[in-house]
């Protein structure tokens, strides 16, 4: 043909093969992803067709770190994108689109779930727990360890301050503790009642509505209501309590255990840290009642498990759960319902909402929803982060001590021991931190513009893994308002200087691609970004396309992924987008989409002359055949060893095509040589069989018309008596053919 431009071949340089992309991420240590050039700068990426094929030749741009941040980052949006699409629990994520719904909280902090009668509440100061709320509590109760001291130590002093964490059973135990030690007192009234206004207990001069009763009050989570009950304020609160005879349990959490954690022993009040009972026992006891035989508790068992009872207060280890479970069980009620309706993760979320807004709890709910399986130290960094943006400058950093109330105020967290690694944040539900991510955004408007500005920071992060998942949160993000997204940070993202942002930028529509109300939006904004005009800018948006298309997005429709690419590399005379096309049609490949891709260069290439897109096409082909596979990738391949070499005799008949064009033609045959050198001497020893296939590819281009054959024998003959690297396996080759 007139386009076989090799009468005089001359030697090729050996290839670099280090992944990347043709521009370089920001230096290790940068902490934010914005590149110092101008958003207008027109020198970004090459615009050439010698520069771009330079760039694929040399590697330029292609570091260790960029290879590692995007495999990261794509093994973890389809890790996500699967949870998301399908979890075994049977809870979907678009439970979330209720997110501005009024939710009602049914029960309270106890076993038996009794609530104050709202005519109660306004009766005075003190409402009585009348004998069928009393039986509630009392009946078939689970004692926590140390209840025989805490009742001992209310009979004593007359105040009890009982703490544990929310779901603890801490005022059943209250309530318990209190009747008890009513009775052993023999008051002549007698009688539990409950406080109704908490705040009055921390005005000075306070006493007990009446006298000879017990009482029993639960304090607000927060520093704020806790803060008031220091160790002075309580010891006027005993001695009112002894001088009227009277018994009171004084309940909280975190905040109110620290506000007692200076006390010695001896303070005229008594302190009783609740430890939280097993809810399966509690569920037992109030099922099957105490002694139950082993049948008996075997078979309860073997239903909580059946019935997902068992998983869901691993999720929500609460007593109260516990006592609803088993409210149903012995009513004859929907178990599976139950446990659907416990697990969903919109109602957790709103919950949980609800009842915290103080910046520090929000921050950190934000940074372990973001930041999921990372260590603690790193999702604490981050939340502190993000708490500085939620608010005003202090002339000291905060004392901000997130570990310490993740049994408390962070309940759905927890930390996971990893053995001699650092510990790992990790909510308890499968879906929670998404949800989580879903809310904040959707309902916390002052906070998402520092939100944002955040989580773009977090795009520039040292550590690899923070960027990668800090890309997925946004593609979570973009659910919630497809338009919004698109214009409020996406399109910036997609076409930024930066290297991170634009992968983020891939990711993220990765992740919303793959849920099906999403994936018709998400492919056609792919195909507007390609069909832009010559601008930096615009190739920048083309090649962030042709990364999203060849990620897990273009794995699940390799046609459209294909589309994309095609639409991004036939830009006329625009050489820019060379290396992202070239990068999408790699990781393609490496998803199984070999077939797909191969084909797409066949066709593309078919004029076989020198347009620039055959030149574009074939250069891209080249460099897929050049990249060694690295696991983890979907598609199977020997570790070090090119997809396309080890998988030769599926695609053998597309495969000799495409080389035999790319072999006949400067100024791809330069590079072309030289990989097909490092597949003879370098890669193919490191995959049983492969010379093999690579005589049998060779002797069928060796069999085209034209003057492949000559060519093929000159090499080699030249690389076989190669002075400084004589070839073995060329002259072998050559002697096949």
């Amino acid at each position: 043909m007139s386009s076989d431009t090799a009468a005089e071949p001359r030697p090729a340089e050996r290839p670099a093969t280090a992944d990347g992309t043709a521009v370089t991420a920001p230096p290790a240590g940068t902490s934010s992803p914005a590149d110092p050039r101008p958003p207008n700068d027109e020198s970004d990426g090459p615009v050439s067709e010698s520069d771009a094929l330079r760039s694929l030749a040399s590697g330029a741009g292609a570091d260790a770190d960029e290879r590692s941040e995007a495999q990261q980052a794509s093994a973890l949006a389809d890790l996500i994108a699967a949870r998301l699409n399908a979890d075994a629990s049977g809870t979907r994520i678009g439970t979330l689109a209720l997110f501005n719904d009024t939710v009602s909280f049914g029960g309270g902090f106890h076993t038996g779930g009794a609530r104050v009668a709202p005519s109660a509440r306004h009766s005075g100061a003190s409402a009585v727990i009348d004998g069928i709320e009393l039986g509630d509590y009392t009946e078939r109760f689970v004692q926590p360890t140390g209840y025989a001291a805490a009742v001992e130590g209310l009979s004593r002093q007359g105040l009890l301050v009982l703490t544990g964490p929310p779901g603890s059973g801490r005022t059943a135990t209250a309530v318990n503790v209190l009747s008890e030690a009513v009775a052993l007192g023999g008051t002549p009234d007698g009688g539990c009642h409950r406080l109704l206004d908490p705040s009055a207990l921390s005005e000075p001069g306070w006493v007990p509505p009446a006298k000879n009763r017990g009482y029993v009050v639960e304090i607000d989570e927060g520093p704020s209501a806790a803060g008031k009950f220091g160790v002075r304020q309580l010891t006027s609160v005993a001695g009112a309590v002894r001088a009227a005879g009277c018994h009171l349990v004084l309940t909280g959490g975190h905040d109110l255990a620290l506000a007692v954690a200076d006390t010695d022993g001896g303070d005229p009040f008594a302190h009783h840290e609740l430890a939280p009972v097993d809810p399966l026992v509690i569920l037992e006891h109030r099922v099957l009642g105490a002694g139950p035989g082993t049948a008996a508790r075997a078979r309860l068992r073997a239903r909580l498990e059946s019935g997902g009872v068992v998983g869901a207060l691993r999720e929500q280890p609460a007593a109260r759960h516990a006592a609803r479970f088993a409210t149903v069980i012995t009513a004859g009620g929907d178990l599976h319902a139950e446990v659907a309706a416990l697990r969903d993760p919109g109602d957790q979320v709103r919950s949980w909402f609800r009842r915290h807004r103080e910046p520090a709890a929000v921050a950190f709910a934000l940074a372990a929803a973001v930041l999921e399986e990372s260590s603690y130290l790193t999702v604490a960094d981050a939340a502190v982060k993000l708490h500085t943006a939620l608010t005003p400058p202090e002339p000291a950093p905060p004392d901000l001590r997130f570990a310490d109330r993740i049994g408390h105020e962070q309940q759905w967290i927890r930390l996971d021991s990893t053995g001699s690694g650092p510990p790992r944040v990790r909510f308890r539900g499968p879906l929670l931190g998404n949800a989580v991510l879903l809310h904040a955004w959707n309902t916390l408007d002052g906070r998402r513009e520092a939100f944002l500005e955040w989580l773009r920071r977090m795009l520039g992060h040292r550590d690899i893994e923070v960027r990668a998942r800090a890309a997925v949160a946004a593609g979570v993000l973009i659910w919630a308002d497809r338009h919004y997204a698109v214009h409020r940070f996406l399109t910036a993202w997609a076409g930024s200087t930066s290297w991170p942002q634009r992968q983020a930028a891939a990711t993220a529509l990765g992740v919303a691609g793959r849920q099906p109300e999403s994936a018709d939006a998400v492919w056609e904004l792919l195909g507007d970004w390609t069909r832009g005009g010559n601008s930096a800018y615009q190739r920048r948006l083309a090649g962030t396309a042709a990364n999203a298309a060849g990620g897990f997005l273009g794995r699940a429709a390799p046609d459209r992924a294909v589309q994309v690419l095609k639409s991004a590399l036939d830009r006329g005379d625009d050489w820019g987008t060379l290396p992202s096309v070239a990068w999408g049609g790699v990781h393609l490949v490496h998803q199984g989409q070999a077939g797909a891709v191969l084909g797409a260069y066949l066709d593309w290439s078919e004029p076989e002359d020198q347009s620039p897109m055959v030149v574009k096409t074939l250069s891209a082909f080249v460099f897929a055949v050049s990249q060694p596979y690295r696991p983890p990738s979907p598609a199977p391949g020997v570790p070090g060893v090119p997809v396309l070499l080890s998988s030769l005799p599926e695609h053998s008949g597309a495969m000799a095509e495409l080389w035999a064009r790319a072999l006949a033609r400067r100024p791809v045959q330069d590079s072309a040589l030289a990989a097909l050198r490092e597949w003879i001497d370098t890669y193919a020893p490191l995959c049983p069989g492969s010379h093999e296939s690579i005589a049998a590819l060779l002797a069928r281009i060796a069999r085209r018309r034209g003057r492949h054959r000559e060519r093929l024998l000159w090499w080699l003959d030249k690389w076989a008596g190669d002075d400084d690297r004589p070839s073995e396996y060329a002259a072998w080759l050559r002697r096949r053919i």
